[in-house]
């Protein structure tokens, strides 16, 4: 959250979550930011985080270095998965085409049978 306004279409988000360069609205992000109230703790749950190489609102960037920042603190702690699905040629979501959209929904519903140990049946 510190640098969200520095990326693509990010500045216009100002208005909705404060100014990072502004030192007041700087405190505020501080104790909300994903990225920088990550708990130093050996335990923390799968995660799937879903993103776009042409997304130009949420950056990729900012997935990549949440997922990262979570596998450096944990390190080799954790047997859970900690997974980025980048999709190629795709943007913030709406956009979509229908085929995409179920594979995304597939990969999802895939990960929470395995994360909760569920079984299929016919």
């Amino acid at each position: 959250m510190y640098r969200f306004h520095k990326f693509t279409i990010g500045h216009a988000w100002r208005s909705d979550f404060g100014d990072p360069d502004v030192e007041e609205h700087f405190q505020w992000l501080q104790k909300y930011s994903p990225l920088h109230t990550i708990p130093n703790s050996n335990i923390y749950p799968s995660i799937l985080l879903l993103t776009a190489d042409h997304d130009d609102r949420v950056v990729p960037l900012h997935s990549l270095k949440f997922i990262a920042t979570i596998q450096k603190k944990l390190g080799s702690k954790t047997e859970r998965p900690l997974i980025v699905k980048v999709d190629t040629k795709s943007g913030h979501g709406a956009g979509k085409p229908t085929s995409k959209r179920l594979q995304e929904s597939a990969e999802c519903y895939g990960f929470l049978a395995r994360e909760m140990k569920l079984s299929w049946s016919e």
